[in-house]
């Protein structure tokens, strides 16, 4: 016990030997909370219950596998219970399968299965795919399940709105129903049939809240209305809940998270008991600095006085050049100058905002031969060979995945083409059984003429295979792989082939890995984990190479050498997230979650030119430089007349009073030239406006940060 607790500050002491009721604690950044989590659970399991009562939420593969791994260590073994949200859904909705819907053998759709899902409900609906958009409209459906939403709530909610949301209706209808056809759910519905789980069956609720009496979740920031139900659901009885998480470090509104479940928590119990781990033991005093003074500018926060007794440390920079390619130059000649001094290149990560961004770096990276890494973890998973194998395994355990069938049934080619294919699924449907049940039928299918022959030869070849379903993971990849005769048309000497094979080879080591892990593991739980895994999952810190991920991705890591690339406007902050003071607060987090990634030494980048669609355009240093404390950054510009030398050269939000500014006056700026007011309006402590530039055409800008100036009429030829 007291190894548990001596290395703990008194904040930490605290939120780990609270045992009953509700616990907020608010974690800083970098303020030990992964120790305090692990520490209360194992706190718990030696003071007030049993391991097995205890169950830990985090949002990540890869955070639940640290945290499982430490408990081991702390000698807590495979009782209690560490999972993210979706594996938690996963796992009790086998459970519980018949009270859900559902039978245990229900596939778990990923991002490709659902689109193209979507796609066929679009089409069954007599809808177009030009007029409706596949991503748009599965965007929409999502976003009804985050809200608790059933097809048919939806559709009576829809009724008195537009013709877009009733058509929505509709084709959430069809998709629906074509999951539910094909025994399978998408990761909405992991939560969604969840908390309907927990809502609707008062006994099983009683029976999940006896077992899991302490409830730990992870960036509680971060939760959706789905899991905060299912987060209530399950400590309604006890409130022994205990949420950890930061305000100021919640990100993910766009896919439904929402803020004020941390904000609102002492609302929602009101006998709870904050702690604040304010002591941060990850970065200098430099960049803690920088960060706080970034975030300051948000209102929906809670106060919390981030402090270190880390060195002061190198200062926080701001570099500015020309083109992304000398933004690109500029990393280069960084890196190769840490590995010269002795440096490792798994210390160095490199942040941005979108994905698109890698290109020009990895360019130049490839040419300096640096290596690298990119936080996709789901590519490997996406990749050709690996999706096929994974097909003929999926229909293993769940015969009526049409979405499998329909990826393997031709895989390696059996002459069974697309008008076979639709032919076998219109016998499906007309008869209301599963697309793998119609081509068992297929010598009764007159339609399929020639082809029904090859498709009872492939029906032949699963049946075969079935017994693989029971036996040990990594045993089903590889002898599926064989007797499937994908081996057969990957073998040769072409590069490409070999390159498949290896891929293979490594998707049978992550099947055994798992059943060395999990002996009692079965086919069906490790397709579910590889169903779930993220982008972060892949990211190995210790590889050696350098590191490059979204801001979102860099969620939970740290890294002695940070640098965010492209801090432009319209970049970070995005310009389809600052529309309104609450988007531009999520974009400010979203920068100060970087930043805070750093341990010792932070570099903020940007180009004063970038190609945005084929066209070099000029860009626009991002707001947020402005709110760093200027008299600590170390300034590295290009043109001192066009960039921001010191804080004079800012003016802070609140500063600049335009009310006297009408549309249609002339400004020039010192970037984009002259120009015309069209509109202002107020945006939180800032003033939006849209102005026509003679050169640049129409642009929305900030304007505290934009330093235009007024012209007179005589001075303007437009």
């Amino acid at each position: 016990m007291t190894s548990l607790l001596d290395d703990l500050n008194d904040a930490q002491l605290e939120a780990v030997t609270t045992t009953d009721g509700p616990l907020l604690v608010l974690a800083g950044a970098g303020s030990g909370k992964t120790r305090v989590i692990t520490r209360r659970a194992a706190y718990l399991a030696n003071t007030v219950t049993q391991p097995r009562h205890i169950l830990a939420i985090t949002f990540t593969n890869k955070a639940a596998g640290e945290m499982r791994e430490r408990m081991e260590a702390l000698g807590f073994g495979r009782e209690m219970m560490v999972c993210t949200f979706h594996s938690l859904g996963a796992r009790l909705l086998r459970w519980y399968a018949p009270q859900a819907g559902l039978k245990p053998n229900f596939t778990i759709f990923d991002e490709s299965d659902r689109r193209s899902v979507v796609k066929q409900a679009i089409a069954d609906a007599g809808l177009s795919t030009t007029n409706w958009v596949p991503a748009k409209v599965q965007a929409d459906i999502s976003d009804a399940k985050t809200r608790l939403l059933t097809p048919e709530q939806y559709a009576a909610e829809a009724g008195g709105l537009s013709f877009t949301e009733q058509t929505i209706a509709r084709v959430y209808r069809i998709y629906q129903q074509l999951l539910e056809q094909q025994q399978a759910v998408d990761f909405d519905d992991l939560l969604l049939k969840t908390a309907f789980l927990l809502g609707n069956h008062p006994d099983l609720r009683a029976h999940l809240e006896d077992r899991f009496r302490y409830v730990l979740i992870d960036e509680y920031q971060d939760t959706n209305h789905t899991q905060y139900m299912i987060a209530r659901g399950l400590t309604l009885k006890n409130e022994n809940i205990c949420a950890t998480g930061d305000p100021d470090q919640s990100i993910y509104a766009w896919r439904g998270a929402s803020i004020r479940n941390i904000l609102e928590f002492e609302h929602d119990f009101p006998t709870a008991k904050v702690v604040r781990l304010e002591q941060n033991y990850r970065s200098t005093k430099h960049i803690l600095s920088a960060a706080g003074s970034l975030i300051q500018s948000n209102t929906q926060r809670k106060k919390k006085d981030l402090w270190t007794e880390n060195d002061l440390g190198a200062a926080v920079r701001v570099v500015e050049r020309e083109e992304p390619a000398d933004e690109a130059d500029f990393l280069v000649e960084e890196i190769k100058a840490h590995v010269q001094s002795g440096g490792s290149l798994n210390e160095i990560a490199i942040f941005y905002r979108t994905n698109a961004l890698t290109r020009i770096i990895e360019e130049a990276f490839l040419r300096a031969g640096i290596s690298y890494q990119i936080a996709r973890g789901t590519e490997f998973y996406n990749r050709k060979e690996i999706k096929d194998l994974l097909g003929y395994l999926r229909l293993l355990v769940n015969p009526a995945d049409g979405i499998a069938l329909r990826r393997s049934i031709n895989t390696p080619a059996r002459g069974i083409g697309k008008t076979s294919l639709e032919r076998l699924t219109r016998y499906a449907e007309a008869n209301e059984i599963t697309t793998f049940e119609a081509a068992d039928r297929a010598d009764q299918i007159p339609e399929l003429k020639r082809a029904a022959g090859r498709i009872s030869v492939f029906i032949q070849l699963m049946r075969e295979l079935q017994p693989l379903a029971d036996g040990p993971a990594h045993v089903a990849v590889e002898q599926v792989f064989a007797g499937s005769g994908l081996a057969k048309e990957l073998d040769g000497p072409d590069p490409r082939n070999i390159e498949a094979v290896e891929n293979v080879d490594e998707l049978i080591s992550a099947a055994a890995d798992f059943m060395k892990s999990n002996p009692e593991g079965t086919l069906a739980e490790w397709l579910q984990q590889v169903s779930l895994v993220s982008d972060v999952d892949a990211v190995d810190t210790d590889a050696g190479v350098v590191t490059l991920m979204t801001l979102h991705a860099a969620k939970g890591l740290e890294f002695p050498k940070v640098y965010i690339i492209a801090v432009e406007d319209g970049l970070l902050p995005h310009a389809g997230y600052r529309d309104e003071p609450a988007q531009i607060e999520e974009e400010r987090r979203l920068c100060f979650v970087g930043m805070t990634r750093a341990q010792q030494q932070l570099t903020l980048s940007y180009a004063q030119w970038r190609t945005i669609r084929g066209m070099n355009t000029r860009t626009t240093a991002s707001q947020f430089l402005a709110e760093l404390p200027s008299e600590e950054i170390e300034w590295d510009l290009q043109q001192e007349e066009e960039s921001f030398r010191d804080k004079a050269d800012f003016q802070r939000p609140g500063q600049g009073d335009y009310r006297e500014w009408k549309n249609g006056m002339y400004l020039r700026h010192p970037q984009f030239g002259l120009g015309r007011l069209l509109w202002k309006e107020a945006s939180g402590k800032l003033t939006r406006a849209g102005v026509r530039f003679t050169s640049y055409g129409e642009k929305t800008l900030i304007l505290e940060y934009a330093k235009m100036t007024p012209l007179d009429v005589d001075e303007c030829q437009l």
